[in-house]
């Protein structure tokens, strides 16, 4: 812990807001539409043990990334207790994953791996290379035979490179006799050394055991401004060695300070994809959480939004100059065009941006464009984010294919995308932002509490190492009873405005007492995070009068102090305006498989990526046209679901309503054309209808039928106050429930924290799973995630079918411990489904 948690801070901060800030100069950067760089690779958002078990991340986190490949643990290997790639694979390649790079020497459980001889390391590599050797796809297996030798076995590198070489002709020529088609990296090492490479490819290339795929790692954070002249100097050195050009994987990137944060991630990747490279970001906290840009198991923070942006790119790269090239910490960005669509993205910057365009094909995109600008903020680590707003939209008029777009300034940790298609007959986009504004913890009022300074800007491997603050400073030591943070904020409407904490608690939940104008309005109870700077942002609601308020945080409440959870860190509050029910609209131009015009033949379909921000029921409205007789079909998260069907008797535009059970994050929404003839879809809105919710069935677990060791528990954290442990092995929950068989979601309110021990700075989770098991009908298995506490409950959401009327369903697990539980909700998958044709 960076504090302790008794110590006594008499410390009295007496700064306020910060004086207005002013005017940033205006950056540029240059986008030529007209000088193509290649064909868009789309490699440089894989990761190292980006995936955990089954189900964790949710499958529709990887496929809306779109990962093309993702290195993970060897076959039963012990270095981590999850990540297996055997175990991973076939769900992998179903979301369309190209390779899965093993790490052969994962076999190890110590690290550094311990140093048993070649001979051992062999013997544990061989049962690797049988069990793929096994499959169909045993060729879509890549082999990173060694790990950092610079610095684990060989780091005596003048004594111990042939040694080396000696070795990796070994391996090498081992894997190769049990899989003559696969494909090896190498050399992959810690960071670029040139002169090491060059000696090994020597070697390799006198001894035919070059790698197909050269690797190395690009950790540091000033690799943002010297990886490109590496890639430069490596190419040079293949053409200098005779060697034909590698495919290459930088297969560590990125420190902690930068996975999350779209603004730090947007200039790893622009310098990646710039260079037609694979990427595998590194593992720093925990597998299965996408390297930090998994929320829980299935929502989605800023980061992962940046990469889905990313993952939606097609067609060639295109020229795009910085301000300030292969600089650190600066705005970069990227762009492609395919046919008539032009996209950029962009980040790292508090300026405003002038995007330049150049080569705007007159032909193509005529004489204006439209353009669509939207921004994806910092979330945190375990903040959740929805579908990222338009923040500027407008026709822009194209001069000499020439157009400039300005894209808005203020948030280094933010990263945007900009769209530009022709412009369209009817009216200009708009933007549907709503008021925002963001407040410091450390620029407020900070009584009896201490502000800290997490990064000192100096872009030192330290400060690197650190996870993301925003404004670089939080509040901590909130541990008396008269602690407390104030700011002042001034909203422009009276409203309802949702406000964001972003907060960190060392794995425990968290509380603090929400005053407004010095009135109570309610305790907050923050989950509980990875540690004290993993941050977490919690969203309640606050009902406010235009004009300006104080919003205070503090340690006690109208009931005096709340006690040890009240010793959070504070790092930022939003202020959001609320002006309905949850509501967002997708363009369905937008979706992947479907034409700009949104047609589908039969047998076609169109898949978007919706946001939920909780778990409930939301209306999918469609709009789409049918040339004849049509049906079109629904699928969410891979599930085709039954009775939503909506179908055109007759050529004609139609409306299509159906009421679905969404769980809280991103859900992959596939809509079919189920009939013989085209259909052109426009658009998808999801709206919250909170009134559906009435159609659950939640039961205490508590009220349920205990058996073979299951036992009730106290938490003032459960609902009700208590909660069922020690379910699973002999363990079982039964509970009564009532409806029809049919297509459900199970909502189970759980909390688990078992982890492994011991490993140098990943934290080694482990993710346990629960059997529900119906009464006349089938066992679903499904994963629930390590959420850093015993009794902090989180919810997780997954498939159900059931089979009988009123069956009730037993929770256990005859192989292991499951999850503490709280409680279980059934709901009907779909409530309600009807189709209209429009007059």
């Amino acid at each position: 812990m960076r504090f302790p948690a008794c110590a006594v801070v008499a410390a009295l901060v007496l700064t306020t807001l910060s004086p207005p800030v002013a005017v940033a100069a205006t950056e540029t950067v240059r986008v030529d539409l007209a000088s193509t760089t290649g064909k868009f690779r789309g490699g440089a958002t894989g990761m190292l043990y980006g995936l955990g078990d089954a189900g964790v991340p949710s499958q529709d986190l990887v496929a809306g990334m779109r990962l093309r490949s993702i290195s993970q643990k060897a076959p039963d290997g012990d270095q981590h207790p999850n990540g297996d790639a055997l175990k991973l694979a076939d769900e992998f390649f179903a979301t369309g994953g190209t390779e899965m790079h093993i790490y052969s020497q994962d076999a190890y459980s110590k690290w550094p791996y311990e140093d048993l001889g070649i001979d051992d390391y062999v013997a544990r590599l061989r049962p690797q290379l049988e069990k793929v050797a096994q499959r169909p796809d045993r060729d879509r297996f890549v082999w990173t035979i060694f790990n950092e030798p610079d610095g684990i076995w060989y780091s005596d590198w003048a004594n111990k490179k042939q040694k080396f070489f000696a070795d990796w002709t070994r391996v090498y020529r081992l894997v190769k006799s049990v899989l003559p088609n696969a494909r090896i990296t190498g050399i992959g090492e810690t960071r670029y050394r040139a002169d090491h490479l060059r000696e090994f490819l020597t070697y390799a290339k006198a001894n035919n055991v070059l790698p197909e795929i050269t690797s190395w790692h690009e950790l540091g954070p000033d690799s943002l401004a010297l990886y490109r002249g590496h890639h430069a100097e490596y190419r040079e050195m293949e053409r200098q060695l005779g060697i034909s050009p590698r495919e290459i994987v930088i297969n560590e990137y990125s420190n902690r300070r930068d996975t999350s944060v779209p603004g730090q991630m947007v200039q790893w990747i622009t310098m990646l994809e710039d260079t037609k490279v694979d990427g595998h970001m590194a593992f720093w906290s925990m597998a299965g959480n996408l390297s930090d840009h998994a929320v829980r198991a299935g929502r989605a923070n800023g980061g992962w939004w940046l990469t889905k942006w990313y993952g939606d790119l097609s067609g060639d790269t295109v020229k795009v100059t910085p301000p300030q090239p292969n600089t650190r910490d600066t705005v970069q960005g990227l762009a492609t065009r395919d046919r008539d669509r032009a996209t950029v993205l962009l980040g790292g910057t508090a300026n405003a941006v002038n995007v330049a365009l150049t080569g705007i094909d007159r032909k193509v995109f005529g004489d204006q464009v439209d353009v669509r600008v939207s921004k994806i903020g910092w979330t945190g680590y375990e903040g959740d984010a929805g579908q990222p707003p338009v923040v500027a939209a407008s026709r822009v008029r194209v001069a000499n294919g020439n157009a400039t777009i300005a894209v808005p300034g203020g948030d280094r940790l933010a990263a945007y995308q900009v769209i530009v298609t022709p412009a369209g007959s009817g009216a200009p986009p708009v933007a549907n932002a709503p008021w925002q504004a963001s407040y410091e913890a450390e620029n407020g009022l900070v009584e009896n509490a201490q502000v800290y300074t997490q990064d000192d800007g100096s872009g030192s491997w330290d400060m690197a190492m650190r996870y993301t603050t925003s404004g670089r400073k939080d509040v901590g030591s909130m541990n008396r009873p008269d602690s407390r943070v104030t700011v002042n904020v001034t909203v422009p409407r009276t409203g309802t405005y949702k406000l964001g904490t972003f907060y960190g608690t060392n794995a425990f939940v968290g509380q603090q007492a929400l005053y407004v104008d010095d009135t109570h309005v309610r305790n907050l109870v923050l989950p509980a995070t990875l540690n004290w700077t993993y941050r977490g942002r919690y969203d309640t609601t606050v009902g406010l009068t235009a004009g300006t308020h104080r919003i205070s945080l503090r340690t006690s409440g109208p009931g005096g102090h709340l006690g040890g959870s009240a010793d959070i860190t504070l790092d930022r509050l939003d202020l959001t305006e609320v002006t309905g029910p949850e509501r967002t609209t997708y363009p369905l131009s937008d979706a992947r498989g479907s034409s700009r015009s949104g047609v589908l033949r039969a047998g076609e379909s169109a898949t978007t990526y919706v946001s939920a921000a909780e778990d409930g029921y939301y209306r999918l409205d469609t709009s789409w046209t049918a040339t004849g007789r049509g049906t079109l079909g629904l699928t969410l998260s891979g599930r085709r679901v039954a009775g939503a069907d909506q179908t055109a008797t007759c050529a004609g535009s139609w409306n299509g309503s159906t009421t679905v059970h969404l769980k809280a994050g991103i859900t992959e929404v596939k809509l079919s054309n189920e009939g013989r003839t085209p259909l052109v879809t426009g658009t998808l809105t999801v709206t919250r209808d909170a009134a559906a919710d009435r159609n659950t069935v939640r039961v205490e677990a508590e009220a349920g039928q205990l058996a073979g060791g299951a036992a009730i528990a106290s938490s003032p954290w459960a609902s009700g106050g208590s909660y069922v442990s020690y379910v699973g092995n002999n363990g079982t929950l039964t509970v009564p429930r009532t409806g029809a068989a049919g297509q459900y979601d199970l909502t189970v309110a759980y909390a688990q924290a078992d982890k492994n021990t011991g490993h140098a700075y990943n934290t080694d989770i482990i993710n346990r799973s629960l059997v529900a098991t119906e009464a006349g009908g089938k066992a679903t298995a499904a994963r629930y995630r390590h959420n850093y506490t015993w009794d902090g409950f989180w919810l997780e959401t997954s498939p159900l079918d059931l089979a009988t009327r009123g069956g009730a369903v037993t929770f256990g697990n005859p192989a292991a411990w499951g999850p503490n539980i709280d409680w279980v909700q059934f709901a009907p998958l779909v409530v309600a489904n009807n189709v209209t044709r429009r007059r």
